[in-house]
């Protein structure tokens, strides 16, 4: 079992930033890859930065430029690092983890951070 614990989130005013983090604990064999969703009231989930074991990353139309994703390997932990804010960046910002226990795959969440930008 893989468990997602994120921190980081918070109340920001526009053109601010702040730095999410998800680490990851379990039997982990390893991780192919971590990446940050969110979902604002009333839409669907959407991704936002993924970044796969071959240090390729992918963003959001809306975010590039503007957020960057990283990993520490060694640490099975993801930050989002994200700069520029704007008020439609509000959502609960969830971290996913995709990899291996041993033989047995994994695709885990994690319980979500609020990230609110408001003045």
């Amino acid at each position: 079992q893989v468990q997602l614990v994120e921190s980081g989130g918070g109340l920001v005013q526009p053109g601010g930033s702040l730095r999410l983090s998800c680490s990851a604990s379990g039997r982990i064999f390893n991780i192919n890859a971590m990446g940050w969703y969110r979902q604002a009231p009333g839409k669907q989930r959407e991704l936002v930065a993924v970044s796969t074991s071959g240090d390729s990353t992918n963003y959001a139309d809306s975010v590039k430029g503007r957020f960057t994703i990283s990993r520490d390997n060694a640490k099975n932990t993801a930050y989002l690092q994200m700069n520029s804010l704007k008020p439609e960046d509000t959502a609960v910002y969830y971290c996913n983890a995709r990899g291996r226990l041993q033989v047995i795959p994994f695709d885990a969440w994690g319980q979500g951070t609020q990230v609110t930008v408001s003045s």
